[in-house]
């Protein structure tokens, strides 16, 4: 049986959605908030968004790009000592804060592939810990996926019980509906957690690798290291 293209049946409640091992490269349906197919090349400054929303990033000058994934280009970070000063500002690409990239109060996903040999660093969010209007991200703690929405009923964290940090290519997605918050790792169910967080919409940029508000003493950066060749975005 052919599953419908919703939120809904992205979870694996349905079926899984969107998740083929290629990076998604054309324009695509409204659900779809931005499209980050990691395709500049070697020395770009700008991360495009193939979405047609307009929500392109700007790549920090220590970010590779116009690295080889084996199905067409991405990025890679490297690795920096955590917890160790000076900040890297570099290391992270920023994308301009807007409401497409903010849940509020709709079904959510973020999905990416990643592949790391590492175990630790921030790999996408939007706010930090203790933001105003909340905050989401996908991080990897002891090389396992872990998947944050933090709103105005609480915070959902998932942990998958498995690590990834194996050198080879995951599609990691970070789901929120009405009725829970769902993690899958290529494509299988790693996690999932009943509840409502409520209301998701603060002011800040979407950053990827690492965190914009640190100061490596009091507040680690957690900085990413590792490669990844593509990110979506999608509310309905």
């Amino acid at each position: 049986m052919r599953c419908r293209p919703t939120l809904a049946a992205i979870t694996v409640l349905t079926c899984v959605f969107a998740l083929t091992p290629a990076p998604v490269r054309a324009a695509s349906a409204d659900h779809r908030m931005a499209i980050w197919p990691m395709d500049e090349t070697a020395g770009s400054t700008w991360m495009l968004d193939s979405s047609g929303r307009g929500h392109h990033g700007q790549i920090g000058l220590e970010v590779g790009t116009g690295m080889s994934t084996g199905y067409g280009m991405g990025y890679t970070f490297e690795r920096l000592e955590p917890d160790t000063p000076p900040t890297r500002p570099g290391h992270v690409v920023r994308i301009a804060d807007h409401s497409d990239l903010d849940p509020v109060d709709r079904d959510f996903a973020v999905t990416l592939r990643l592949r790391t040999t590492h175990k630790f660093g921030n790999i996408i969010q939007k706010g930090q810990a203790t933001v105003r209007g909340g905050s989401w991200k996908i991080q990897l703690p002891n090389g396992r996926a872990t998947c944050t929405y933090r709103g105005s009923k609480g915070t959902i964290e998932l942990i998958a019980p498995n690590q990834i940090n194996d050198g080879a290519w995951h599609v990691v997605r970070c789901t929120r509906l009405r009725q829970g918050v769902y993690l899958t790792v290529d494509g299988i169910l790693a996690k999932s957690r009943e509840g409502w967080t409520g209301t998701i919409d603060n002011d800040w940029p979407v950053s990827i690798g690492g965190k914009l508000d640190c100061d490596q003493i009091e507040v680690g950066c957690d900085y990413y290291a590792g490669d990844l060749d593509w990110i979506t975005v999608e509310a309905a």
